[in-house]
């Protein structure tokens, strides 16, 4: 699996500043529904289900939101930089500014964790952070997030 595959040029995001955790998740149903056709309000309600169970932020400033939903085919994604960080309930208690969204099939167990670990392991990296911190411009953070894998690969 690449992460190519996964999130579309279209996907990446620039936010200048969100308000609070539900409204980051209205502009990701938001993004979703119109890039992959998915129903906001099912996208909105797995996201706040899901973020119920204990938070996505898993640390360093990055989040991954992720939820299962009817309709889809396979694993999509949505990525947004928020300029001004988050508030997030993260792990180590740092707020938020990068955010990989993941919507997958209902029914999509291993493709979904295994899209996980990828987007986690892709965030992890310390330098692949702080190029997306020190770029606006969406095509860029694009390259960045499907370039960082391949250069991991190597």
């Amino acid at each position: 699996m690449q992460l190519g595959e996964l999130l579309d040029p279209k996907a990446v995001k620039v936010v200048p500043k969100t308000s609070s955790k539900k409204r980051l998740f209205c502009d990701l149903a938001e993004a979703a529904r119109q890039l992959y056709g998915v129903n906001y309000d099912e996208a909105f309600s797995a996201l706040q289900d899901r973020e119920a169970l204990g938070t996505t932020g898993v640390g360093g400033g990055v989040a991954l939101p992720h939820a299962r939903l009817s309709g889809l085919d396979r694993v999509h994604g949505v990525f947004m930089r928020l300029e001004t960080p988050l508030d997030f309930d993260a792990t180590d208690r740092k707020p938020v500014d990068l955010v990989f969204a993941l919507f997958a099939p209902e029914g999509a167990g291993v493709a979904h964790l295994k899209a996980l670990a990828l987007v986690s392991r892709t965030l992890r990296d310390a330098g692949t952070c702080a190029k997306l911190r020190a770029n606006d411009d969406p095509a860029v953070l694009h390259t960045v997030l499907t370039e960082a894998q391949k250069s991991e690969a190597a």
